[in-house]
């Protein structure tokens, strides 16, 4: 028998088949994201304005004196201008003169710290009475 060899032909070369396959490894990356609290702490300050309020009272005092000529109700007779136990001389009471025009402020018969005006002696209007209180 006759053994025939096949004829061998060039091979033929096909397209390389592509295969892929995925390794997988790990990396990591840190990505830093920086925050900050801060913590204001707050004061409020109320100003509150009181107005107290006091009040007071005062009594007001005046006094009128009248130059009722020489004499007077029981005192008997005396010299213009004296004063219940002045002289002529030497012991009147300061500002205190003899025969002195009535009602003149700061002359004589007036008596130091007495002064005419609103509300003092008989302030411009007529003369007072010494009669009739």
């Amino acid at each position: 028998m006759y053994h025939n060899r096949p004829n061998m032909m060039a091979p033929i070369v096909h397209p390389t088949k592509c295969c892929v396959k995925n390794l997988y490894s790990v990396n990591e990356v840190n990505h830093i994201h920086p925050s900050h609290t801060t913590y204001v702490n707050n004061q409020q300050f109320q100003h509150k304005h009181y107005f107290p309020h006091t009040e007071s009272m005062v009594d007001s005092v005046t006094n009128q004196h009248f130059n009722c000529g020489p004499g007077g109700p029981g005192m008997g007779p005396g010299a213009p201008g004296q004063v219940m136990g002045a002289s002529t001389g030497p012991g009147q009471v300061m500002g205190a003169h003899a025969n002195a025009p009535y009602g003149q402020m700061g002359m004589p018969s007036q008596v130091m710290g007495a002064h005419q005006g609103p509300g003092m002696g008989y302030g411009g209007h007529s003369k007072p009475s010494c009669h009739g209180r």
